[in-house]
């Protein structure tokens, strides 16, 4: 859950300093000189919407090593590491895409997750907790489950699901902004759409981003299974089971950061939360494989 959501608020902060930026600079006070010029804002929303989902995708892997300590492993100076790096190495192979960076973060949860900006500039990552507390057949699984977000394209697919929301949220909180400013207005004071339209669309941007969340969250929850699917055909379909019934025995899970959960192998939230979730409950995508019921595409 941690990762999506350090995903989702890195990406309404670009947004939000991309608005104050081009408010400082009067780069959008164009759109208001003669009343809302749609066409701009649409043009406007469309462009910058896309940057701040990619500029999020961009920094993904940046974020990852920083935010989580991600020690990525260069040379192999154990047995377990050399194991590490050569299932790995297997699986991508397997899966069709370049061999990822490989790394450990500390951490007594066993997870995992997968970043990067595309299938061949990746990033892998495992826990500490992971390593010591699952069996190897069970890692293999999960390394499996996350080899397959990376080569199933999920990240590209997020970002650009994340740029067209984007700009539906940056295109109808200035409409928003626009009407609040004008309700406001003074007709004795003439035109300006000044802290009122600014406020307006920043509190609308805040809200219409937690309804975009949940989009993005849903999606989330929908590639869990094809992840799982991939992870059973790289491993098989009773050590994906098993990794996902190691992950339920788990009685204090640490989640993952923010933006690095959308990917990451753990699931398990309460109903109260199934909106904002990242995935579906393990129970669930458990019975899916032990019926081999794959959601597929």
């Amino acid at each position: 859950m941690k990762r999506m959501f350090l995903f989702l608020a890195t990406n309404m902060a670009i947004l939000a300093v991309i608005s104050i930026v081009m408010r400082i600079f009067g780069f959008d006070s164009y759109m208001y000189e003669n009343g809302l010029n749609y066409k701009a804002l649409a043009v406007f929303s469309i462009l910058w919407g896309s940057i701040g989902s990619f500029i999020s995708l961009a920094i993904s892997k940046w974020m990852a090593k920083r935010s989580m300590g991600v020690q990525v492993i260069d040379s192999p100076s154990n047995e377990t590491e050399m194991w590490l790096m050569d299932t790995v190495k297997r699986q991508a192979n397997k899966a069709g895409i370049g061999m990822p960076e490989v790394g450990v973060f500390n951490s007594t949860s066993p997870n995992a997750f997968a970043t990067g900006m595309s299938r061949n500039n990746a990033l892998v990552a495992v826990s500490t907790g992971l390593l010591e507390n699952m069996r190897r057949e069970e890692v293999e699984a999960v390394l499996g489950h996350e080899i397959s977000h990376v080569a199933n394209g999920d990240m590209i697919t997020m970002a650009l699901l994340q740029g067209v929301l984007n700009a539906f949220v940056m295109f109808f909180s200035r409409v928003i902004g626009y009407a609040v400013s004008a309700a406001m207005r003074s007709d004795r004071n003439g035109g300006g759409y000044g802290i009122g339209q600014f406020l307006g669309t920043m509190i609308a941007q805040i809200l219409l981003g937690f309804l975009a969340a949940m989009i993005i969250n849903k999606f989330s929850r929908y590639r869990e299974f094809h992840a799982d699917n991939g992870g059973a055909r790289l491993s098989s379909n009773q050590n994906m089971i098993n990794a996902l019934k190691a992950l339920q025995r788990a009685s204090s899970p640490d989640k993952l950061k923010g933006e690095f959960a959308a990917f990451g192998i753990s699931g398990g939230q309460s109903k109260l939360r199934s909106l904002f979730a990242t995935h579906p409950p393990l129970e669930d995508r458990i019975a899916a494989l032990e019926a081999n019921n794959y959601v597929l595409s």
